[in-house]
């Protein structure tokens, strides 16, 4: 029993790189005295919205992105890449993550790259979870959870105001729950 428990897990180590993600993670740009505030500050903003998504202060939440966005969330909802102004991915959000279904989402393993343009890019893991309790009835799919799991990437731009993203993509790779619970906007 104990060496095909080893066998399985030694099998299942080997092969999570290559199940996880089609292509190496991007490394990022080295830190240096020059990169380590800009590097901070774009964390900050990424860990900054996920609060603000969560905690349903959409003005905070918009106020971290340019007026209009690249958008590709086409794992998760299918269609194209978009550039769309940044109030409608709000408003969208808001409409679906209303006060009746409580969010959670977690993002790390940051890595930023500066581009010679200024801009700078962000690639990390992320995780949301979603819980809306009609989603336990019956009717509704029976369980009142629905989490994903991917991979981010984030553009940023330098403004007058500061570092904000004016490009987001989630790729999902990994979901699980109640589809009643992420598709149905909470009333």
């Amino acid at each position: 029993m104990k060496r095909r428990l080893t066998g399985t897990l030694l099998a299942t180590a080997l092969s999570l790189p290559f199940a996880a993600q089609a292509e190496a993670p991007k490394a990022g740009t080295p830190i240096t005295a020059e990169t380590l505030v800009a590097q901070a500050e774009m964390i900050r903003i990424a860990d900054a919205l996920d609060a603000a998504v969560d905690a349903k202060d959409w003005t905070l939440a918009r106020s971290f992105f340019t007026d209009m966005i690249d958008v590709d969330f086409t794992s998760l909802v299918g269609g194209d890449p978009a550039t769309i102004p940044a109030d409608a991915l709000i408003a969208g959000w808001s409409a679906n993550l209303t006060a009746e279904k409580a969010s959670f989402h977690l993002r790390g393993n940051h890595r930023v790259t500066f581009e010679d343009d200024g801009s700078a890019t962000m690639h990390s893991h992320g995780y949301a979870w979603n819980r809306m309790e009609r989603g336990a009835l019956e009717e509704n799919g029976g369980d009142a959870m629905w989490e994903v799991w991917g991979t981010y990437v984030h553009g940023f731009s330098q403004t007058e105001a500061g570092w904000m993203v004016n490009a987001m993509t989630f790729t999902a790779t990994a979901e699980r729950g109640n589809d009643f619970v992420r598709n149905t906007p909470g009333s």
